[in-house]
């Protein structure tokens, strides 16, 4: 079986993208079928597609969900929103210099009080005076991930959400979603190519790095998915027509396998912690379109369970020596499952 170590690899520094490309579809694709992989560009999706497959996206909107903030005892602290519990209601992670108590005020934004509430894990629950969303777009920042070197400003906010973003509560971008401009999305409808929906609001638990040499020892985090009946209608008569089940992003992915459990989609809402390695068996996926992965992440052994390890080794070995660009603003891979579902 596989160890952490054998997810690892050099990447270099200049290669992690740090902007995005001025047009969405203008990104490359490295195709990867099992054979050698063959460099094409996004737009070029439209020609790797059959009349009656499906793509199938994940419709989460990224919060502004990062505050700089004082503590009442005038320290500073730094919040990021985890998930929205409720309309008042949040978990959030808090860095200060001294852990805040239960029961105490933190000004955000230099424009209104939250109160702390019991630590869950690494999460405090925060009570906010009004409502979440408003007050989060009105005042928060976007969090752009941490190996990106700027701060967002207002290309960011365009461009780190997909064109198709609906339901706030993400804290971080689906991204293989965002090289689909609106252009693209027609011109694949035109194709017969079907479209369906998941909902998973990703976690800051996504830059998390495995600690554990033994892969059993992770605890991966969990995120919460809801997958409507239309979807699950859609993706039956995909597979009774012997179409693909192509998930638009690890995410997409996660939410179709975990919904997959029982050996066939089924519709509801849940938390997931499922954690895909290689030796997993898809349930639902035939393909899947994604950016490139960080070392050790739990990404790249996703992917490598699917596209099989050996595939994907020598794929990120291309993708290197081409110059391609990685992680959120990077360019995209299209995968198929080393076996059938």
């Amino acid at each position: 079986m596989y160890s952490l170590s054998d997810f690892d690899f050099d990447l270099p520094q200049e290669l992690i993208a740090q902007t995005p490309l001025t047009e969405r579809s203008a990104s490359r694709l490295l195709h990867v079928d099992g054979e050698r992989p063959i460099d094409r560009s996004f737009a070029e999706l439209v020609d790797l597609l059959t009349p009656g497959d499906l793509l199938v996206f994940n419709d989460t909107r990224v919060l502004k969900a990062r505050f700089f903030g004082v503590k009442e005892t005038g320290g500073k602290v730094e919040v990021l929103v985890e998930r929205v519990i409720d309309n008042r209601n949040v978990h959030a992670q808090i860095r200060a210099s001294k852990s805040p108590a239960s029961g105490m005020k933190i000004k955000l934004a230099d424009a209104f009080d939250v109160i702390v509430g019991e630590r869950a894990g690494e999460f405090y629950e925060l009570q906010f005076p009004g409502d979440v969303f408003e007050l989060i777009e009105a005042h928060g920042r976007l969090p752009l991930p941490p190996y990106i070197e700027h701060d967002a400003d207002a290309f960011d906010e365009t461009r780190y959400q997909t064109v198709y973003a609906k339901t706030p509560g993400a804290v971080a971008a689906p991204t293989a979603g965002l090289h689909f401009d609106e252009a693209l999305l027609a011109k694949l409808k035109a194709k017969g190519v079907n479209f369906a929906y998941v909902t998973l609001h990703v976690g800051a638990g996504t830059f998390q790095p495995v600690r554990n040499e033994n892969l059993a020892e992770h605890n991966m985090h969990s995120e919460w998915y809801t997958i409507e009946q239309q979807t699950v209608d859609a993706v039956r008569a995909a597979q009774a027509a012997g179409r693909d089940v192509i998930a638009v992003g690890t995410t997409s992915l996660r939410a179709l396998e975990s919904a997959s459990q029982s050996g066939a989609l089924q519709a509801g809402s849940a938390d997931t912690r499922l954690f895909i390695t290689p030796g997993y068996t898809f349930k639902t996926v035939t393909r899947l379109i994604t950016n490139f992965h960080l070392p050790k992440s739990t990404l790249l052994m996703l992917v490598s369970a699917l596209a099989g390890y050996d595939t994907i080794r020598a794929a990120y070995a291309h993708a290197i020596a081409q110059r391609y660009r990685f992680f959120s603003y990077g360019d995209a891979m299209f995968l198929t499952t080393k076996r059938p579902c």
